[in-house]
């Protein structure tokens, strides 16, 4: 098939959504499909291996407009359908697929030239920071409302669990997953496979390492962490817990100031590293601190999963549900706070012989999704959204839960 894959950014830009627009693309391509990412945070034409990667970005109105609140989230889709109607042109495409965050495939969805098929992250109803001024409400909602027409509009749906589509349905009122709404997991970048394949548990510090990796936001729990952190490096100091060394990739070093100097002085932070420090840093982890309150699928579990590494997740998390509590691969905080995520550090801080069978855990379940099944499973959800079989339309279903939808 003649593919294209619309983002909003690509490696070597460090997000979620480009390592996962980029493992799609790759996954495609092995399989033998031709494929053509275009994306917006560059210009000009590059070959990512067998992918050709096309910048949507530039200047121009379009760009300009795209400023404004509300509005300017018609015109980044705008760009994108603009160059994808050029390759169209150029050697036409079979099936386009997007991200639902932000919808930059909107215009595709919509308009045409070809099918389109949106690829649910997590939205941008429970990622985004709670809405502060009216131009931060006028955004959220713009976003929201973009999200939902372009599913709506699209020829199919893929979710990369059951329990994420179904919380996708409810809030862009979509078919649940079901035909037209395929669940397909996401694969791991080979070079992580290898790295964690080869990695060895338990690493042998003298000093107990945990890793946090992720954004400053609520969503990712780091309020958790940095709340429990006090009172777990005070009973580290009166050797009531072994000793321990926290490090944080994807904070600034003042996103953590105000915790108590003894919490302080066991932080290594980092804002952003490349994949072999990310890599090194998974290998030297004792442990892999993960409170999420919401994954749309958590590649940060199937990392630390596949270097076999124990896990302490949130029990809010369907995904962490799913991929932690159910393998075995970590423990659960009941809630996502910093008493509950504290009592689960505490745990596996202190037994050893606890955090070694967690890391067999993982062991066995690493590696459960491969660039062969993201591959075969895509192109049949394509195949099936080529041949009009696949219509996301909308379904009748009720109001989106308020938790997502506010």
């Amino acid at each position: 098939m003649r593919i294209g894959i619309v983002t909003w950014a690509y490696p070597p830009e460090k997000s979620g959504l480009s390592r996962a627009a980029r493992e799609i693309a790759q996954a495609l391509a092995d399989a033998g499909h031709d494929v053509r990412v275009v994306t917006m945070d560059r210009s000009g034409r590059e070959q990512d291996g067998a992918v050709e990667v096309v910048g949507a970005g530039g200047g121009g109105w379009l760009a300009w407009v795209r400023r404004w609140p509300g509005i300017g989230h018609l015109c980044g889709p705008a760009m994108i359908a603009r160059t994808v109607r050029r390759l169209h042109a150029e050697r036409p495409f079979d099936v386009v697929e997007g991200t639902n965050w932000y919808a930059p495939g909107l215009w595709i969805a919509l308009t045409g030239p070809v099918p389109y098929v949106t690829r649910n992250s997590t939205p941008v109803a429970t990622s985004a920071a709670p809405p502060v001024t009216l131009r931060d409400r006028i955004d959220r909602r713009g976003a929201v409302m973009v999200e939902a027409m372009a599913a709506r509009a699209s020829a199919g749906l893929i979710s990369n669990t059951a329990a994420h589509g179904a919380k996708i349905a409810a809030l862009y009122r979509t078919a649940p997953p079901g035909p037209g709404h395929a669940v397909i997991g996401l694969s791991l970048d080979p070079a992580i496979v290898a790295a964690g394949q080869a990695a060895s548990y338990p690493p042998g510090n003298d000093v107990l390492r945990m890793l946090f990796v992720g954004r400053n936001e609520p969503r990712k729990g780091t309020d958790a962490l940095i709340g429990a952190l006090p009172a777990l490096a005070a009973e580290a100091d009166a050797g009531a817990l072994p000793d321990f060394r926290l490090t944080v990739i994807g904070l600034h070093r003042h996103e953590l100031d105000g915790l108590p100097p003894a919490a302080l002085r066991r932080i290594d932070s980092f804002h952003r590293v490349d994949d072999e420090t990310l890599h090194a840093q998974l290998a030297a982890a004792d442990m892999v601190v993960a409170p999420s309150r919401y994954e749309s699928f958590g590649l940060v579990y199937q990392e630390a999963m596949m270097f076999a590494r124990p896990i302490a997740a949130c029990g809010e998390d369907p995904s962490a549900r799913l991929f932690v509590g159910e393998s075995g691969a970590g423990l659960l905080a009941e809630n996502c706070t910093a008493v509950a995520l504290g009592d689960v550090l505490r745990r596996m801080l202190r037994d050893g012989g606890l955090r070694a069978a967690l890391s067999a855990a993982a062991r066995v379940a690493a590696g459960r999704f491969t660039r062969t099944s993201l591959a075969t499973e895509t192109a049949a959800a394509y195949v099936a959204a080529v041949n009009g079989r696949s219509k996301a339309a909308s379904s009748p279903g009720r109001p989106a839960p308020a938790d997502i939808a506010s």
